[in-house]
């Protein structure tokens, strides 16, 4: 497979205080030199040149100050949508966040009171039910259904969830993490009027919409229809599609105007209602210099699954290995090797040394099974492949 990117060196990061290796230090303080975890949803791997090259440029002729985000910024956004999801944004949407997950929190501050609930389809990433449990409010869980190898939706279920009195806000992940689902137009289409009609507002967090397997296409939820862009917002962010998280930008799209103002009023509240200056500049040069980069990994993340879904299949076929049709986190289902699900993560973590998502964080329904980033070099992947059918093989 021919690259014109660098997809297989690993830069080392156990020294850099990166969440994930830190993290798997703590899940096994003696791992050997040369591991690689495989949980947090960024890559060990080199960004794209554009935006280093980039911001090296921006920081040697700034000054590092006070500063707005510019019409450059909003033009990015703009053409981005446009171009690679035929979805045309007008500027006046456009706000900003240090993150999804703030603006998570800025949309339950903004859209409901302590006394009022927010549903989620789990399993689900794991700070949205923080997110409002933290806020006081109630979670209300609508589980989605398995069909392997993939989900889909218990409509009945969301449409009972959605009519309760208190239920103001609906948190849709979309592609949905960690499942790996594209949601259909039509799936789409009956959340927007299953929301509208019990007066719910929908919170669409979309940080994973660039990453989609080739056979499947993403709808933005607020381009579905009028009723879907007056009752939504869509959070998004440079941050998956280019491995830049650490800046800290996001941009949350809301087109109804008296919506984006309690928003704008909330995180006005928060006292957060800026973003990082080389945070807006690395979205621009993302968003306008490194395409080619960015579809490159999705090709790697659609090598990667085969990869697995082969090796598996051959050395460790009771591991059932849902189908991705977007973002590059691999859904296994390890319930059928029959292993508590604390064990299993014993026996990956110590024996085997890999270091996953473990499934029982993202809902009750995804106990027994984990999650697994494979944005990753081939070559590291395979040898965590060896290293788990090597150990599991033998319980």
């Amino acid at each position: 497979m021919s690259r014109e990117y660098d997809f297989t060196s690993i830069v080392d990061r156990s020294k850099d205080n990166s969440n994930k290796w830190e993290l798997m230090k703590v899940w096994n303080p003696q791992v050997e030199e040369g591991i690689v975890p495989f949980s947090v949803a960024d890559l060990d791997m080199k960004i794209a040149p554009e935006i280093v090259e980039g911001l090296q440029d921006y920081i040697g002729n700034t000054v590092l100050g006070y500063t707005m985000v510019g019409p450059e910024y909003k033009q990015a956004i703009m053409d981005w949508n446009k171009n690679r999801h035929d979805w045309l944004v007008d500027p006046d949407w456009i706000l900003t966040s240090s993150g999804v997950v703030p603006a998570l929190y800025t949309a339950i501050h903004a859209y409901t009171q302590p006394d009022q609930a927010v549903a989620i389809m789990t399993p689900v990433y794991h700070p949205f039910k923080m997110a409002i449990q933290n806020t006081k409010r109630q979670v209300v869980e609508v589980p989605l259904e398995e069909d392997f190898p993939t989900y889909q939706i218990n409509f009945s279920a969301l449409e009972k969830a959605l009519q309760r009195p208190d239920v103001s806000l609906l948190f849709l992940c979309s592609p949905h993490n960690p499942v790996g689902r594209v949601w259909t137009k039509e799936e789409l289409s009956t959340i927007s009027h299953l929301a509208f009609d019990n007066d719910v507002v929908v919170v669409a967090d979309e940080i994973h919409y660039d990453i989609i397997f080739p056979g499947y296409q993403h709808t933005v939820f607020a381009a579905l229809s009028d009723q879907a862009r007056d009752n939504c917002i869509v959070c998004t962010a440079p941050s998956k599609s280019f491995n830049i998280a650490g800046l800290q930008a996001s941009t949350i799209l809301i087109p109804n105007p008296d919506l984006r103002q309690k928003f704008r009023d909330a995180q006005v509240c928060s006292g957060f209602e800026c973003i990082n200056m080389l945070g807006a500049k690395a979205t621009e040069l993302a968003y306008t210099k490194a395409g080619k980069w960015m579809e490159e990994l999705v090709d790697l993340s659609v090598h990667n699954h085969q990869v697995l879904k082969d090796y598996l299949g051959q050395h460790l076929p009771q591991v059932k290995v849902y189908d991705i049709q977007g973002t590059y986190l691999q859904w296994l289902d390890f319930r059928p090797l029959g292993i508590p699900a604390k064990e299993l993560e014993n026996l990956l973590h110590k024996e085997a040394q890999v270091f996953l998502n473990e499934g029982y964080i993202f809902g009750a329904n995804g106990e027994g099974f984990g999650r697994m980033n494979i944005a990753c070099p081939t070559e590291v992947l395979v040898a965590a492949l060896e290293r788990m059918v090597e150990v599991l093989s033998k319980v």
